[in-house]
């Protein structure tokens, strides 16, 4: 059912990813909306360019050090045991499927910046990580009916919001200008770091419902009354972590378009305004 830890490393990596995708999506768009496209990633400008390509190298050292724990602590290299794979450890061998994928995008996008060698477009890469995504939403697909009660709801919640990220990826392809997507992206990703962080804290930390509790590696509630409670506690956990991020991207946005704003933000805005009172 996975550990405390194991919740808070991948994330923190979807929470940094996330919020620097929605920021550098807001700043793209108020610097020139004309001329804003999508990106699957974006570049740290500034610092000479030293620090260009640091959203990749955080996926890229990021999930290979996720992997390596799945992978190679979680199991102590005991990948056997009878001739068959260690029933212990599934749960880490599948963690590690999903984390490669998202360790071989990064890739990808590094060689396509860096090299000539995978010459890609912006569209190709996109699809990788939906691909990505898709792999995690499987992966706790299963979570969700493997478990049972409160464990399995959470797991449900958080496919709701992996489902978000793969549907804005995707559609992204055929709309490749659109700003609402790019920061629907970068929003649901947010959103996918903060419930691990919650259902860390939740499951295996000190927000555990009242009534329940971690028993031989599952969450035991000692009445129906207390997985319900439990249930609708989780539904407003969620409720509070949309309400945060959108709270933080209007203040990011309001924030960007007085610093970076361009004229053509401004014209837009007037123009729209012009409308709504003919």
């Amino acid at each position: 059912m996975g550990s405390f830890q194991g919740h808070l490393v991948p994330g923190t990596l979807f929470l940094v990813i996330g919020v620097w995708h929605t920021w550098s999506s807001v700043v793209r768009y108020v610097s020139n909306p004309k001329a804003f496209k999508i990106r699957v990633w974006s570049p740290v400008v500034g610092f000479g360019g030293r620090l260009k390509y640091m959203e990749l190298y955080v996926v890229v050292v990021g999930s290979f050090i996720d992997l390596c724990i799945e992978l190679l602590y979680s199991p102590h290299f005991r990948y056997f045991v009878n001739g068959v794979l260690n029933p212990s450890h599934m749960n880490d061998f599948a963690h590690s499927g999903m984390l490669l994928m998202f360790f071989i995008f990064g890739v990808v996008a590094l060689l396509n910046e860096k090299t000539r060698y995978l010459p890609l477009p912006e569209g190709a890469l996109i699809l990788i990580i939906a691909t990505a995504f898709l792999a995690e939403y499987l992966l706790f697909s299963n979570h969700s009916t493997s478990y049972k009660g409160l464990e399995s709801y959470y797991h449900i919640l958080l496919l709701l919001i992996i489902s978000i990220s793969i549907i804005s990826i995707l559609t992204a392809t055929l709309f490749p200008t659109s700003f609402p997507l790019d920061l629907t992206c970068g929003i649901s990703i947010t959103l996918q770091g903060i419930w691990f962080y919650q259902i860390a804290f939740s499951l295996h930390g000190p927000m555990m419902p009242h009534g329940c509790n971690l028993k031989d590696n599952e969450i035991i509630c000692k009445l129906p009354e207390n997985e319900v409670r439990g249930e609708l506690l989780a539904n407003f956990q969620l409720f509070a972590a949309v309400l945060l991020v959108f709270v933080a991207v209007l203040g990011s946005y309001g924030f960007a378009a007085s610093r970076y704003g361009s004229s053509e933000l401004m014209s837009m805005h007037a123009a729209t305004d012009g409308f709504e009172e003919d």
